[in-house]
């Protein structure tokens, strides 16, 4: 069959959850099937909507250029050159990952050509203009707090008053302005749901909230957790050139990844431990994290970034233990599994998918979500356990008997069934 990938980024410019995971399908996929991607660059010296071709590993790549637009979620201009490419390359099938930075637009126009679409939800995006439901709170001291559910006008007033004039008397006109923004934003998503024909959510806790706070049809959304390229993730053998406990991290340096509240709680250890931190250097961010980190008695190494196939040799072999602090409600973290391939135990907050995918004192740890006296805790209890530790890692998977997370073959066969019935 003729599969329609449709991802806001790819690897290796984008390597976060839902880009890895896209290219892990695609190459799998590929290998049976002819397999076409739509994807978004960011050229500022380059026209906006301007299309490359290319081609790697058996698949055909179109790059629509979106460089300075952040805010915006349906534009025509894209929808039109999306069109084209759909008439010309008449796919059976559409899998979208995710539709921020390119266009609601593209959903329409691959109904209208009568393509299926199948969609993997990696965050709350359709139902949360931010798409994480964790507030920004502009000149608010109590920033980055989680929200308790969508409305138009909160959205406004916690979300996007960083977009407001500034000046008091027309303070209710932007308010007015953003309100309603949103609600067309809402509306517009909305129609994009109706439209889709399956919905794939790989934490249970994803699924039930799509159902209960956006009206998804329960037959309409399936649970299934991402697959994985295991030729690449083993059992690791820890290095054992060092004599201190080390912890890592591996993403983004954002604040949503809760980067900050481990770099605080590790702060608070006074047993002598390491503390890895991996991932792309985010200008700013970074600077204040790595100033931040001075604070420790304790090392903190920044060790840059990492690809994705050297991760058991690279990154696992060189830690006891990972950490995913996220702050917000994370779906199914990859770095949670590909730490249970490789056999390394996890400590992660009690909250959203990252609870579903460790259970405490099973295969890992869990602190209260946001907690730092609580992550703390978890970290020196990981310290003074090492042995218990390890131990709770060789349990891996929770959802397998042998503790082994999905194979990315297995997970493409379903996939290509999924894909059978709606063609």
């Amino acid at each position: 069959m003729k599969i329609l990938k449709i991802i806001h980024g790819y690897p290796p410019h984008y390597n976060a959850g839902s880009e890895v995971y896209s290219q892990s399908i695609c190459n799998q996929l590929s290998q049976q099937h002819e397999v076409i991607v739509f994807t978004r660059e960011q050229n500022l010296y380059a026209p906006d909507h301007q299309i490359r071709e290319s081609f790697d590993n058996n698949i055909k790549f179109y790059h629509v250029n979106k460089a300075r637009d952040k805010d915006g979620y349906k534009h025509a201009d894209l929808d039109a050159i999306f069109k084209q490419v759909v008439i010309k390359e008449k796919p059976d099938i559409a899998h979208i990952g995710h539709l921020n930075h390119l266009s609601t637009g593209l959903v329409a126009v691959l109904k209208e050509q009568g393509i299926p679409i199948v969609c993997t939800l990696h965050d709350f995006w359709l139902m949360c203009p931010r798409g994480q439901f964790l507030q920004t709170n502009f000149a608010n001291p109590q920033f980055h707090q989680l929200c308790s559910g969508q409305s138009h006008q909160k959205c406004a007033d916690n979300c996007y008053k960083q977009y407001f004039s500034g000046q008091e008397d027309s303070y209710v006109s932007d308010r007015e302005y953003w309100t309603n923004w949103i609600a067309y934003r809402m509306q517009e998503t909305k129609n994009v749901a109706n439209m889709i024909d399956l919905f794939i959510a790989p934490s249970h806790y994803l699924r039930e909230r799509f159902v209960r706070d956006f009206n998804i049809d329960e037959e309409k959304i399936r649970y299934l957790d991402y697959g994985f390229p295991l030729h690449y993730l083993s059992p690791v053998t820890i290095k054992k050139d060092r004599s201190n406990y080390t912890f890592g991290y591996i993403g983004t340096h954002i604040p949503a990844k809760g980067i900050d509240l481990l770099i605080r709680a590790f702060c608070r250890i006074k047993s002598n431990s390491n503390l890895k931190i991996w991932g792309k250097e985010n200008g700013q961010s970074t600077l204040n994290l790595k100033e931040m980190a001075k604070k420790s008695h304790n090392t903190i190494e920044f060790m840059g970034e990492y690809v994705n196939q050297n991760l058991a040799d690279a990154v696992f072999s060189e830690v006891d233990c990972i950490v995913v602090p996220s702050i917000w409600a994370e779906n199914s973290p990859l770095v949670i599994h590909e730490a249970q391939a490789c056999k390394i135990p996890v400590i992660t907050a009690d909250f959203g998918g990252m609870a579903e995918y460790v259970s405490h004192l099973e295969n890992g740890l869990c602190f209260k979500h946001r907690d730092e006296d609580d992550l703390a805790l978890q970290l020196q209890y990981a310290i003074d356990n090492a042995t218990q530790m390890k131990a709770l890692g060789e349990r891996g998977y929770l959802h397998h008997p042998q503790g082994k997370v999905p194979d990315i073959k297995d997970h493409c066969i379903t996939l290509e069934n999924l894909y059978s019935t709606l063609i």
